[in-house]
C-alpha cells in the first residue's frame, strides 16, 4: 500500500476495511465491491505489510486469506490485530477449510470464516455483521460504564448479553412515566428491575410500594390497593389509604398481576385510565399520580386467550415489556453472582469468604430452577454452616456436588463427530444453539451474533429435524441490497490445505 493510500484511509470518514490477499484478482474484486458498498478500503498483499498497518490505522474490519506466505499467514494477521486493535473484527478466507484451522481461528478471536469459492453478497453480509458486532460491543462497554455510576440500589448483577439488554431497557425507560410489564420466572429479580427503574428516574425521591397480588384474597387486595373508608366492612374501624394513594408521585409495583381477579382487573384498568382511585365503601374518587410497574411469571397473552385476563388491561400494562432471562440461560453470570453474595454475607458476618474452583464450577453446572433467589439462599445456608472461609465442593448440597463438567464435553464430541465439513459443523452448531434456547430465535440470534433474519435464512438452508421443528413456518431472509451472485475462487485454490 502506498503512503498516499494510507493517508487517504486515515482521512476518510466511515468504516475502514483492510483486504489481505496475495492474489491480485481477489484483492481487486473485493476492493471494488466494498468501495461500491460505501466502505473505505485498503489492500495488502502480504501478512507482514498488513501487520505493520495495525500500528498506524484503526481498521474496523480485516478480511484476510489464511495462506499468505512462508513466514506469516492470516492467523498471524488475526493475532496481531487482536493484540493491537482488539475491537477490530477479522474475517478469514480459505480455499480448503479444516476443523483444526477453524477451531484455532475461533480461539484466536476470528469473527467468522469464509470458504472459497464465495459469493459477493456473502462477503458484504459478513462485513455488515462484523460492523454491527463492533458497534454493539462499543455500546455495551459504554452502557457498563454508565451503569457503574448508577445507584447500587438495583442489586442487579450480571454482564451476559441478555442482562445487558435488560440494563439497556432500564436506562431507556427510567426517565418516563409509561407503564412497564416485566416477565420472568420466580426468583429472577423482577422487583429488583422495578426498583432500578424507579431509582434511576425522576420519581426516585418519592415512595416505591410493592404488593404481591397473589398473596391476598380479592377483598383484602382491593383494600390494600385502593384503601377503604370506616365501616366499609367488619373490622374497618377507621379510614385507610391504599398503596396507590400512599405512593402518590412515586411508583407502585404490582407483582404477579396475573393472579388478580376479573373484578379487580376492571378497577385497576379504570385507575390506569382515569388516574384516580375510589376506596372500598367510599363515594368519592381520589386523584393519584403514580407510575405502575407490573410483573408476572406467566405470559398474560396466553391468559387473555384463555379468558382469564382482560385484553384491554394487558395493553395498558404492556406499554413497555422487559423479559428477564432465567439463571440457567445466563450461566456465565453465576460466578459474578457468587462473588457478589459472598462479599455481602462476609461483610455481614465480619468474615472473608471465597470459593474453590471445583465448587464454583459445580454451581455453574446446576440449572437453578429457583433462579437467583435459590442461588442466594443456597449460599447463605452454606456460609452459615461452613467453618472455613473457603467454600469447597464438599460444602455444597448433594444434588449440586454430584454434577460433573461432562455435558459440554459430550456436546463438543458429538458436534465434531466424523470430522464434519465446515458447512455441516455450522449446521450442527445452529441446531445445538436453537435446542439450548428452546427454539427462541431472538435468543439464538444473540448467541450467534447474527440477526433474527439470518437465523431464518440459515434454517431455510439447514432445517431442524421434524421432531425438533416448531409449528411456525421458516421465513426466508430478504436479500441484502447488494445481490450480486458473482463467485470467486481466487487463483490460489491449489495452495494446499490450511
Amino acid at each position: 500500500m502506498s503512503e498516499t493510500e494510507a493517508d487517504d484511509i486515515k482521512n476518510t470518514e466511515g468504516p475502514f476495511v483492510l483486504v489481505v490477499d496475495d492474489d491480485p484478482d481477489t484483492r481487486d474484486l473485493l476492493r471494488e465491491v466494498l468501495k461500491e458498498a460505501g466502505y473505505a478500503v485498503s489492500c495488502s498483499s502480504t501478512a507482514e505489510e498488513a501487520v505493520g498497518l495495525a500500528k498506524d490505522i484503526d481498521f474496523d474490519v480485516i478480511i484476510s486469506d489464511i495462506r499468505l506466505g512462508p513466514e506469516m499467514n492470516g492467523l498471524d494477521v488475526l493475532r496481531a490485530y487482536k493484540s493491537v486493535q482488539p475491537r477490530s473484527e477479522v474475517i478469514l478466507i480459505t480455499a480448503f477449510g479444516s476443523m483444526e484451522t477453524a477451531i484455532e481461528a475461533v480461539k484466536a478471536g476470528a469473527f467468522d470464516y469464509l470458504s472459497k469459492p464465495f459469493k459477493i453478497d456473502e462477503v458484504l453480509l459478513l462485513v455488515r455483521r462484523a460492523l454491527d458486532n463492533r458497534r454493539l460491543i462499543a455500546e455495551n462497554e459504554a452502557l457498563k460504564a454508565t451503569l457503574s455510576g448508577l445507584p447500587a440500589v438495583s442489586g442487579l448483577v450480571g454482564k451476559s448479553p441478555a442482562m445487558l439488554e435488560v440494563y439497556k431497557k432500564i436506562g431507556l425507560v427510567a426517565g418516563g412515566r409509561s407503564t412497564v410489564l416485566i416477565y420472568g420466572e420466580s426468583g429472577t429479580g423482577k422487583e429488583l428491575v422495578a426498583r432500578a427503574i424507579h431509582s434511576n428516574g425522576p420519581r426516585a425521591r418519592e415512595r416505591f410500594l410493592a404488593v404481591n397480588c397473589g398473596a391476598f384474597t380479592e377483598s383484602l387486595l382491593e383494600s390494600e390497593l385502593f384503601g377503604h373508608v370506616r365501616g366499609a366492612f367488619t373490622g374497618a374501624t377507621s379510614d385507610k389509604a391504599g398503596i396507590f394513594e400512599e405512593a402518590n408521585a412515586g411508583t407502585v409495583f404490582l407483582d404477579e398481576v396475573s393472579e388478580m381477579s376479573p373484578g379487580l382487573q376492571v378497577k385497576l384498568l379504570r385507575t390506569l385510565e382515569d388516574h384516580e382511585v375510589r376506596p372500598v365503601g367510599g363515594n368519592d374518587s381520589i386523584k393519584v399520580d403514580v407510575r405502575v410497574i407490573a410483573a408476572s411469571n406467566r405470559k398474560l397473552g396466553e391468559l387473555v386467550e384463555q379468558g382469564r385476563f382482560r385484553e384491554d388491561l394487558l395493553y395498558r400494562l404492556r406499554v413497555i415489556e422487559i423479559n428477564l432471562p432465567p439463571l440457567r440461560e445466563r450461566s456465565e453470570d453465576i460466578p459474578l453472582l457468587v462473588g457478589h453474595f459472598l462479599d455481602r454475607f462476609g461483610a455481614e458476618l465480619g468474615r472473608s469468604l471465597s470459593i474453590a474452583d471445583p465448587a464454583r464450577d459445580a454451581l455453574v453446572l446446576y440449572e437453578w430452577p429457583g433462579n437467583v433467589r435459590e442461588l442466594e439462599n443456597t449460599l447463605e445456608s452454606i456460609v452459615a454452616l461452613s467453618r472455613s472461609g473457603v467454600i469447597s465442593l464438599e460444602d455444597l448440597p448433594p444434588q449440586i456436588r454430584a454434577l460433573k463438567p461432562r455435558a459440554q464435553d459430550d456436546v463438543v464430541e458429538q458436534m465434531f463427530d466424523g470430522m464434519p465439513t465446515l458447512e455441516e459443523l455450522s449446521k450442527r452448531y445452529l441446531h445445538h444453539v436453537l435446542k439450548a434456547t428452546h427454539g427462541n430465535k431472538a435468543e439464538a440470534a444473540m448467541t450467534l451474533g447474527v440477526t433474527r433474519k439470518t437465523i431464518y435464512r440459515m434454517l431455510g438452508r439447514w432445517p431442524l429435524p421434524p421432531e425438533e421443528a416448531e409449528a411456525e413456518p421458516v421465513a426466508p431472509e430478504v436479500n441484502p441490497s447488494v445481490t450480486s451472485n458473482q463467485n470467486t475462487s481466487g487463483k490460489n485454490e491449489n495452495k494446499g490445505a490450511t
